[in-house]
């Protein structure tokens, strides 16, 4: 994470965490809405207006959080268009779209499990 001082307890244990794939891989996707997020641009580039309104009772301010996060990952790339209003699109990119395969194996797990 940017700014942590390298010798933090909660730098350290990010490294750690960080060494097993499935931990790497849940921390870049983990989080209350990355995976909703990633699973509704899997249908096709939205707004930001739309994204809110699909993922549904996220807040402006944690949407904005998750995806900046979620493009510094690489998963999520934002397109401006010069425009009056500005227009702006979200999509994924060939590293987001490689999870929809994990995210498939999550929804067939939890629609088996869940109760």
């Amino acid at each position: 994470m940017e700014g942590r001082k390298v010798s933090s307890t909660n730098y350290q244990n990010e490294q750690q965490l960080n060494r097993c794939p499935v931990s790497f891989t849940l921390s870049v996707i983990g989080g209350r809405w990355k995976a909703s997020i990633i699973w509704k641009l899997s249908e096709g580039s939205l707004r930001f207006g739309e994204l809110r309104d699909q993922v549904g009772g996220v807040s402006d301010r944690i949407l904005t959080k998750q995806l900046k996060e979620m493009q510094a990952d690489g998963l999520i790339g934002r397109r401006s268009y010069p425009e009056v209003p500005p227009r702006v699109e979200y999509f994924l990119t060939e590293k987001g779209r490689s999870l929809e395969p994990v995210l498939q194996a999550i929804l067939r797990w939890g629609l088996q499990h869940r109760e």
